[in-house]
């Protein structure tokens, strides 16, 4: 175990933008020095230290699940960053990882943040992630063209069947009659071009506006539906698409159908949403392409469609249904399989878990609210709380930096669902050296805080939990 820092060790830093490893950085606005400050306490310890050797004092440990790209991992700067593999990394202040399930009991006690270099979470505990205070992150759009390019390629092996042609090419070619036969053969695999066809594509995300915009310049109609379309994404999507207003009305005309959509479960989600309804209305010889998730297609209701109609199903899910269906082509699940998603998706994970660590930012997160402040004033220092999003919490938190007489220079305050989080300047121009071990364990106590954070200047240090109502440092 780590030793606990005594009241007659406590470090005492200056905050500056060297520091801090901000002095070239674009996302984050480089804070003005400070005044010395004191953060660290004489009581309490972390339940789930580990070997000392671990831990490396005045840096940030990211423990790391999978293999992460070296592009994203050399986002973290080796002077305040170490970061490490699994076990190695008993004391990790974050999380970085891809598909590893993650369990509760892998998280330790000094975890700040998870991010995850992809756009879904399902292998993360979100909720409880919540419960504890921790904002999980995602990539969003990191991987956007590489799925956008296998969509593209979902199309034309549903034109084409090339995939059949590729199979019987290979079977004379063991016969020895390849040569005899290719020409004799080709009349086999007739398809379609793509040209002048209506692509109706679901959902109108990073995925969904990019495959519209290239499908255009093929020479395809564009219809849409996306009931939650941002301003961002209808920015990016070509002038001529024909927005519909339900999936029904998408799909009537269209001769392929790109979904792009998020899976949800539960009632009002989107399990099993292009069902008997859905795949009823759509003509004969559509293309249904599917690189979202697999549950989002009721198998029977489409089995029963391709059995009677000449269509395809083009995917890169398991279908324990359609596996073997003479219309389907089921691929493995390539959707980001690229080096290069690979690379932007770490780095945009490792670029949120700095902005958060380091500045108190959250973006890319699925359970935290959106949140900036912008630089902090000059002699100010940083406070950050997650606390449950319940009435009077912000009240509670002034009183205390009042009652230490502590001036609020600026501060923001935002929620989502069950959880709040707060980012408070702290002004300490006057006070000389300013010692907020009291100040933090009073804020951390409080009914309804889960944590709290000093951003000072030293990565690792100044933070705070409130675990069953025992407080940890």
């Amino acid at each position: 175990m780590i030793p606990a820092v005594n009241s007659s060790m406590r470090p005492v830093a200056r905050r500056t933008a060297a520091s801090l490893g901000l002095a070239s950085r674009s996302v984050a606005s480089t804070p003005p020095a400070l005044s010395d400050v004191s953060v660290e306490h004489g009581r309490g310890e972390w339940k789930t230290y580990g070997d000392p050797s671990t831990y490396s004092p005045g840096k940030f440990q990211v423990k790391t699940f999978n293999k992460i790209s070296p592009d994203g991992l050399r986002k973290f700067p080796e002077q305040q960053y170490e970061v490490k593999a699994g076990d190695e990394a008993a004391n990790a202040h974050a999380i970085l990882l891809r598909s590893h399930k993650l369990q509760e009991d892998e998280i330790p006690h000094t975890v700040r943040a998870i991010a995850r270099c992809g756009a879904g979470t399902n292998n993360v505990p979100v909720s409880r992630c919540s419960e504890l205070g921790i904002p999980v992150f995602n990539t969003p759009g990191a991987n956007a063209n590489a799925v956008k390019e296998l969509v593209l390629a979902g199309m034309l092996l549903g034109s084409r069947r090339v995939v059949d042609g590729i199979n019987h090419m290979k079977s004379l070619g063991e016969q020895g009659l390849a040569k005899e036969r290719v020409e004799k053969d080709k009349a086999l695999f007739g398809g379609r071009e793509i040209k002048g066809k209506t692509l109706a594509v679901i959902g109108l995300g990073h995925i969904g506006a990019a495959t519209a915009r290239d499908a255009e310049a093929l020479g395809m109609s564009i219809t849409g539906y996306d009931p939650g379309l941002s301003i961002e994404s209808a920015l990016k999507l070509p002038r001529s698409i024909d927005l519909a207003d339900s999936i029904l009305n998408a799909v009537r005309d269209a001769d392929y159908i790109s979904l792009n959509i998020p899976y949800i479960k539960g009632e009002g989600g989107t399990h099993g949403i292009i069902g008997s309804d859905v795949v009823g209305a759509m003509k004969e010889g559509a293309v249904l392409l599917n690189f979202a998730r697999g549950e989002l297609v009721d198998s029977d209701a489409l089995k029963e469609h391709l059995d009677k109609f000449d269509g395809r199903y083009v995917t890169d899910f398991p279908d324990d249904v359609l596996w073997d269906h003479a219309n389907s082509v089921v691929i493995p699940h390539l959707g980001a399989s690229t080096g290069e998603a690979e690379d932007a998706a770490a780095s945009m994970a490792a670029e949120t878990i700095r902005d958060y660590l380091e500045t108190g930012t959250i973006r890319n997160s699925v359970n935290f609210p959106a949140t900036s402040l912008t630089a902090a004033p000059e002699d100010t220092v940083r406070f950050t709380v997650c606390t449950q999003n319940k009435p009077g919490m912000l009240a509670h938190i002034s009183e205390v930096f009042a009652s230490a007489g502590l001036n609020i220079e600026q501060q923001v305050n935002k929620s989502r669902g069950d959880v709040a989080y707060n980012v408070v300047d702290i002004s300490i121009g006057e006070h000389g050296v300013v010692d907020f071990k009291d100040v933090q364990e009073r804020i951390t106590m409080l009914e309804g805080v889960l944590s709290s954070r000093v951003l000072y200047g030293v990565p690792g240090t100044g933070f705070a939990r409130n675990i069953g109502g025992e407080y940890f440092v």
